[in-house]
């Protein structure tokens, strides 16, 4: 079963919250720092990761333009390899049939480079310049949102510390109302029902400071998580300097506005750089359709360990018959050469084996299965989409432009309604509370003419902070250093 709490009770139970919300407040306000709109825009893109990312991928670029910008010079490469032969194999420096064991070193120098290539890598070098450069804009894109973020959020703690201060005010107002018809009560001048009402009108206004101080303190949450600092951080906003109504906030025109924003809007030069390394990539993938045609030369020399040197091949050790005259019988002799060798050493091998070449390389494309076509179609596609992304990038800027300035002329429009409401209503509560003082007005009227006062001033303090974001917002779009 529910259980209500009685209605005198009220008061009470939202006092003690109040209480305990603003003790919070005070500690707060005993804060060691006091950070000003640039305080929390250089924290915010100090610490965000967001941030910290982008600038990952500019120095993954930066390594990519460097990559492809030496894609330009030659290659020189080193080789060698040493083997041992077991059994019957091809000697590598006689290439002739070697049963024994044996061991052979080979070693050789190249170098090569591409003299065309269909000008693939210098474009190449161009579209890695194009995305290098949207990457860093990209982080200045990053940079402005954030910018826009903390100009919101220093906003909404501005605006919720008026809000508690005029709910203070009302409750302070409030609770001296109380007071009096407690002391009239007790006179004999007023009823129970007059400081039932009086009772009803603190209770509220103790709510709506309670509901003020839990905005606020959700308010400094939101800021200190959007600067990425731990949430427990106390801290206090410094208050604006001088009125931040500026009249003239308003005077400029939207198609002015919007034309401004296209030379200094990141994000309109995002898209346009990646528009850009988009066409180029297009570049690239033509020079598949190309030749190419490389230069190349080398060094080389190799060893064995089963090679002799021949040091002389004419001494006759004897002979051997062969054959028979026919008819005298004589004996056919030939001469028996011995062949005298010694070992092959280390150091004349590597010289007698040296070798060089020279050459040229021409690769011509004839069918790859369609792959340099259907490369060429993704590019173009792929320009064409990005295209259409910065078309509609600066469609919604002028959208947003145009709502921009309409919803700023509408914020002044609305304040100074307001500010009238609130004049207007506050003269009329200060002449219902001084018919009510004579006892010309009932109790019911008296809390009427008081909340709708209270009301009054709530939406002027709203429309107030409204009429400033509005007029923030288009120091945003204009590239204006945003400052209170």
């Amino acid at each position: 079963m529910r259980k209500f709490t009685s209605f005198n009770a009220l008061p009470k139970l939202s006092l003690v919250l109040s209480l305990a919300l603003i003790t919070g407040s005070v500690q707060r306000s005993n804060a060691q720092e006091v950070i000003t709109i640039q305080d929390a825009i250089d924290k915010t893109l100090n610490n965000n990761l967001q941030v910290k990312q982008s600038k990952f991928s500019e120095s993954l670029s930066d390594e990519n333009l460097k990559q492809s910008k030496n894609a330009l010079l030659p290659t020189l490469n080193s080789n060698s390899s040493y083997n041992i032969n077991f059994g019957r194999s091809v000697d590598p420096s006689t290439n002739a049939f070697n049963s024994s064991k044996f061991s052979s070193l080979n070693a050789g120098l190249s170098a090569g480079v591409n003299v065309f290539q269909g000008f693939q890598k210098v474009n190449q070098i161009k579209q890695n310049m194009l995305l290098l450069s949207a990457d860093k804009t990209n982080t200045e894109k990053i940079k402005n949102d954030l910018v826009l973020q903390v100009v919101t959020s220093y906003l909404q703690i501005l605006y919720n510390k008026d809000l508690l201060k005029a709910a203070k005010e009302q409750q302070a107002v409030a609770k001296s109302q109380l007071d009096r018809e407690q002391q009239l009560l007790d006179v004999g001048n007023k009823t129970l029902a007059d400081l039932s009402q009086a009772k009803s009108q603190l209770a509220t206004a103790d709510l709506t400071v309670t509901n003020a101080v839990n905005a606020l303190s959700i308010s400094y949450l939101t800021l200190a998580q959007l600067m990425d600092v731990p949430s427990a951080t106390q801290y206090e906003v410094q208050a604006p300097l001088s009125n931040l109504v500026t009249p003239a906030a308003s005077s400029g025109n939207a198609e002015e506005i919007y034309e401004s924003s296209m030379k200094l809007f990141p994000d309109i030069k995002l898209a346009g750089l990646r528009a850009e390394a988009a066409k180029r990539g297009i570049e690239v993938a033509k020079g598949n359709y190309y030749p190419t045609l490389s230069f190349g030369a080398g060094l080389s020399t190799n060893w064995s360990s089963g090679r002799n040197q021949i040091t002389r091949t004419n001494e006759v050790i004897g002979v051997s018959p062969v054959g028979v005259v026919e008819g005298s019988g004589a004996i056919v002799n030939t001469p028996i050469f011995r062949t005298l060798s010694e070992k092959y050493h280390f150091d004349d091998q590597i010289r007698d084996n040296f070798g060089q070449y020279v050459g040229l390389s021409l690769q011509i494309p004839i069918f790859n299965g369609f792959q340099a076509r259907s490369t060429v179609r993704k590019a173009k596609i792929n320009h064409l989409q990005s295209l259409a992304e910065e078309q509609l990038t600066k469609n919604n800027l002028n959208k947003v432009i145009y709502q921009a300035v309409a919803d700023l002329k509408a914020a002044e429009g609305r304040l100074s309604a307001t500010t009238n409401t609130f004049i207007a209503q506050k003269d009329a509560f200060h002449v219902i509370e001084q018919r009510y003082a004579v006892g010309l007005v009932n109790s019911l009227d008296f809390s009427t003419s008081q909340s709708n006062m209270n009301k009054a001033e709530v939406d002027m303090i709203q429309a107030k902070y409204d009429l400033i974001f509005r007029a923030k917002v288009i120091d945003y779009y204009l590239g204006k250093q945003i400052v209170f």
